[in-house]
């Protein structure tokens, strides 16, 4: 049953991607091979305690698993922010339990800024 309240909220990835661009989000944090997460074009390598997750937004594909994905707006403590992007189930972007640890070891402060 479709939620009236949520009727204009965004639905897609790609959506709340532009949403955030918007707003000055567009760089995202990735892992690379070695397990070092930083953001695009940067030589700067986080560690999960120097990130903060600002919200979090789940997509599911209504036909296809595959499409499930993940987006977390994230903001390191020099207050720049970016997003991580996975998606989930068992087409991983990440192999390995290297990532998730990563991501669980991220301390979480949903805020209402993000909520669109």
């Amino acid at each position: 049953m479709e939620n009236a309240d949520n009727i204009d909220r965004m639905v897609t990835l790609s959506q709340v991607m532009e949403k955030l661009k918007q707003r000055g989000i567009d760089k995202e944090l990735r892992m690379n091979d070695i397990g070092e997460m930083r953001f695009e074009n940067s030589d700067k390598k986080y560690e999960s305690s120097e990130l903060v997750i600002l919200k979090t937004y789940r997509f599911e594909g209504d036909s296809n698993p595959d499409d499930n994905a993940v987006l977390y707006v994230v903001k390191d403590n020099l207050g720049n922010q970016g997003m991580i992007i996975d998606s989930y189930g068992a087409d991983s972007n990440y192999s390995g339990e290297q990532f998730d640890n990563f991501l669980r070891n991220i301390p979480v402060e949903e805020i209402d800024d993000y909520n669109f």
